[in-house]
C-alpha cells in the first residue's frame, strides 16, 4: 500500500508541475503578444513566415 501512495503522490506532483509550466508558457506568450504593435503586420514580422528552417551548420560527409 505504501508504494501505491508514493506513486499517487509522485503522479500528482508531476501533474502540478506540468500545469505550472503550461501556465508559465501561456503567460510568456501573452506578454509577447501584448508587446507586439497592433495593426497591420510589418514586412519585417512577415519575413520569417513560410520559410523552412535552415540548419546552422552544413552536414558532415
Amino acid at each position: 500500500m505504501f508504494d501505491y501512495e508514493l506513486h499517487q503522490l509522485r503522479s500528482a506532483d508531476l501533474r502540478r508541475r506540468a500545469e505550472h509550466e503550461r501556465l508559465v508558457r501561456a503567460a510568456l506568450r501573452d506578454g509577447r503578444a501584448a508587446r507586439r504593435p497592433a495593426g497591420p503586420e510589418t514586412p519585417e514580422a512577415e519575413s520569417h513566415t513560410g520559410r523552412s528552417r535552415r540548419h546552422r551548420f552544413t552536414r558532415a560527409a
